[in-house]
């Protein structure tokens, strides 16, 4: 039953990512993406990321409260101008480590010949800047 009802959530979550625009293949670095790098990377927030950054980026998925550090908030305008897009891509592929964070961040070795959904994943954590 808590299976279901937390599907079921992740499903909802996902539906209002794809709806925000959060995940546009034009932000962050202005290039166009393929739709379907675009469409898997929604998919794969949803499911590896939204846990603990949450589905609107503020690091406040149902996964944060047991972690330390706390996760990302990718809406916070300090932190989107001090990382470069790089920076981002080489956590999504290297998890916390590759940069000198928490290993709580995991990797995500499988991305490393997407390289068009991991640019789209970048460019949804762009996404949820504050404007």
């Amino acid at each position: 039953m808590v299976m279901r009802r937390s599907m079921t959530a992740w499903v909802f979550g996902a539906a209002a990512l794809v709806g925000s625009g959060a995940a546009h293949g034009g932000c962050g670095g202005g290039e166009d993406l393929p739709a379907s790098a675009v469409n898997e990377a929604k998919e794969i927030f949803a499911v590896r990321c939204a846990p603990c950054h949450g589905t609107s980026g503020k690091g406040d998925g149902p996964g944060a409260a047991a972690l330390d550090p706390k996760p990302r908030d990718y809406t916070s305008a300090e932190w989107q101008k001090s990382v470069t897009d790089e920076q981002i891509e080489k956590i999504i592929l290297g998890g916390g480590p590759a940069v000198g964070k928490s290993s709580t961040m995991p990797p995500n070795p499988d991305l490393d010949k997407k390289r068009a959904v991991v640019k789209a994943l970048r460019a949804q954590v762009r996404g949820f800047a504050k404007k």
